[in-house]
């Protein structure tokens, strides 16, 4: 199936894949050949993408997907290839979220910070 992943800087990748894994409000979700058509707001987490020379992993953090026609589109707010995290910069950002959140557990913002840096080390493999 063919595959779009665009964010507002660029097309972070465009092809055909065997198989997309990717994060919704709802829950992860798996896309093979023919899927039927599919609409979904995604969460912030991984996205997994079974290309011919290689599985390609990158962080999300927000947007939707559409499957429709035996193709995958992925818009994301905001995304990022395994190769191009800074793990320094997500750690420091991890850092950041955890301070305020010991200073206000219900602090949203702080929470959704903290989900992006553990997500973007998690797919950097910098765990």
């Amino acid at each position: 199936m063919q595959v779009e992943l665009v964010s507002p800087e660029a097309v972070l990748f465009s092809g055909e894949c065997s198989q997309v894994v990717t994060r919704t409000v709802d829950g992860d979700i798996a896309f093979l050949d023919n899927h039927a058509p599919f609409i979904g707001a995604l969460d912030v987490g991984q996205t997994q993408l079974w290309a011919a020379d290689g599985v390609v992993s990158l962080a999300i953090n927000g947007g939707f997907v559409e499957v429709s026609s035996n193709a995958v589109t992925i818009l994301s707010d905001d995304a990022m290839a395994a190769e191009d995290i800074d793990v320094q910069e997500a750690q420091a950002d991890l850092q950041a979220a955890d301070q305020a959140l010991a200073s206000d557990a219900d602090d949203a913002e702080a929470a959704l910070a903290k989900k992006w840096a553990e997500t973007r080390i998690q797919v950097s493999g910098g765990n």
